[in-house]
């Protein structure tokens, strides 16, 4: 019995493209078994996140071309440019470094391995899968927990807003007691205080020049909206400050940190400036209180842990080419097996 893997990804296709092949969280154990009433498909698992879709499937016909083309008409695939295919051996692979968090947008990251597991067990309780998909699966997954505990793939944080939420955790131990003011409504704001709800945080202030963004925003993360000239008379409330507005001059300055420094008691502020001009007045920095970075600061700690986590992708790779080829090396040995 074959294996073969079709799908497309964020490196292959826009995001429109991909929300096209979408399939819900609900359905998928359903659509994997729709796939096996296919001519050619014996078995078939479906995985679709917002960065992917891919579907595995086991053919018993010796060569896939059946499989293939009754798949790709299934799912509506006229033009296959976006899309990516794997067979036999390199299918395993791909799917070991799927699950290894080696093929997705940021590298090493744990929450494919978790979707990759409701997607198959959906399958699985659909009675989608066989002998062997069950078999690829769990051996993945066993080869994605022998990366994670083997490997530092996955320490360290490979963007600007999760290397600021992991500097600021640093200052406060954790952000459930913190209150937050965004300056700006834009899509870096909004990545990096939707992170922050993630993580927790107490209370969250809005603030932008335009009132109506910044109340979106605020109905967004449950928080707070704040004309923008009023947004020093809550200063002295929060615990940070992400700003990113268009700006071409700073919009905090020291005076704004140095008339609320008594009434916060000189507590901890911690300012994520991610704007390009600097929306914060590198002077207040010299606060002794004030711990803060801009995009040049944060952007250092971020090349840090690529660099770390690049270093480690030739460990995992070594890790799973081993481990497939053991696989490989049994299923020889099994099939010479059953011919004598």
């Amino acid at each position: 019995m074959n294996l073969f893997c079709l799908g497309l990804n964020h490196e292959t296709a826009p995001v429109e493209v991909r929300e096209r092949f979408a399939v819900p969280l609900d359905l998928l154990g359903k659509r994997s078994q729709a796939l096996t009433q296919l001519d050619g498909v014996s078995e078939a698992v479906v995985i679709s996140t917002c960065n992917r879709m891919e579907v595995y499937v086991a053919s018993q016909y010796e060569k896939l071309e059946i499989a293939e083309a009754n798949l790709k008409q299934s799912l509506g695939i006229a033009d296959d440019e976006h899309f990516y295919e794997c067979k036999s051996d390199n299918a395993l692979k791909h799917l070991c470094k799927v699950v290894s968090g080696l093929d997705s947008m940021v590298l090493g990251e744990t929450e494919i391995f978790g979707q990759v597991k409701k997607a198959y067990q959906s399958a699985l309780e659909s009675s989608a899968t066989g002998g062997m998909l069950n078999k690829v699966f769990q051996k993945s997954f066993g080869v994605g927990k022998k990366v994670r505990s083997q490997t530092l793939i996955h320490s360290g944080q490979t963007s600007v807003g999760s290397v600021a939420l992991d500097l600021a955790e640093k200052i406060f131990n954790d952000l459930k007691h913190c209150t937050v003011m965004v300056i700006g409504a834009g899509e870096m704001s909004r990545t990096t205080v939707h992170s922050m709800i993630l993580r927790g945080v107490k209370k969250v202030y809005v603030t932008n020049r335009s009132l109506e963004n910044a109340e979106i925003l605020a109905a967004e993360v449950g928080g707070e909206a704040v004309p923008f000239d009023e947004w020093d008379k809550v200063l002295a409330e929060v615990d940070v400050v992400i700003s990113s507005t268009g700006a071409t001059e700073p919009v905090v300055r020291a005076q704004h940190i140095e008339s609320v420094r008594k009434k916060r008691k000189y507590r901890p502020l911690f300012m994520i400036d991610i704007a390009m001009p600097r929306d914060i007045d590198p002077a207040v920095g010299e606060f002794e209180e004030v711990y803060l970075y801009d995009l040049d600061t944060l952007q250092k700690q971020v090349q840090v842990s690529v660099a770390k986590r690049a270093a480690q992708v030739r460990e995992c790779e070594k890790i799973i080419d081993e481990e497939v080829a053991e696989i490989i090396e049994y299923a020889r040995k099994a099939n010479q097996h059953r011919k004598q």
